[in-house]
């Protein structure tokens, strides 16, 4: 059984880093949500992005790369909707600082939500296509998917639980209702840009 190499490791880590720490539709979902209701009511939401996203890549990576490959338009299909949700989340984001319950309160995401959340970000799809192609060996393919989620478990909680506590941070700034507002509204602002840069890919 083949291994992946040192080199090939070393790569991998850094991608997964850049990824999972530069901004995107996760972060500025996590920045808002410590915002608006701090790091404890958060963390359902920062394990459902760490351990959903890496599921997710490992379920690509094993079993719909090949899928991908043949069936372009499932993947575009699936980009399309992706946007049209993340653009739903900004609209929401900027009008209400969160997804809402039944009765319109404002509440953070569950552990559910946000790994399935995984499932229709445009941003994760495209991760892990890339990933599949770059990392996962064909003559290896367990093994090297899991390596690969194993990798983003690690450097995701990192990440995630930071822009959670970054946007906690922000709350003693943004304790006026006007700037808390503004904060949630920069946050939409940069889902759509980043549902713009995705789509334009």
């Amino acid at each position: 059984m083949s291994a992946m190499s040192p080199e090939t490791f070393s790569a991998l880590v850094a991608l997964a880093a850049v990824a999972a720490f530069t901004p995107g539709p996760n972060n500025a979902l996590l920045a808002s949500s410590g915002a608006t209701f701090g790091l404890r009511r958060t963390v359902p939401h920062v394990l459902g992005v760490a351990l959903g996203f890496p599921v997710m890549i490992f379920l690509v990576g094993y079993f719909l790369g090949g899928l991908f490959q043949t069936v372009p338009v499932f993947r575009e299909a699936l980009r399309w909707i992706g946007a049209a949700v993340l653009l739903w989340m900004a609209w929401k984001l900027g009008h209400t600082g969160a997804i809402v319950t039944a009765r319109g309160e404002p509440r953070p995401f569950t552990f559910i939500e946000a790994a399935g959340f995984q499932w229709i970000n445009p941003k994760g799809w495209a991760m892990a296509i890339a990933i599949t192609a770059q990392f996962v060996l064909p003559e290896a393919p367990l093994r090297s998917a899991a390596i690969v989620a194993l990798v983003f478990v690690a450097l995701g909680l990192g990440s995630a639980a930071s822009w959670a506590v970054l946007g906690q941070g922000i709350t003693l700034w943004a304790r006026d209702e006007r700037r808390m507002r503004r904060f949630n509204l920069v946050m939409a602002l940069l889902l759509v840009g980043c549902v713009g840069l995705l789509l334009l890919d």
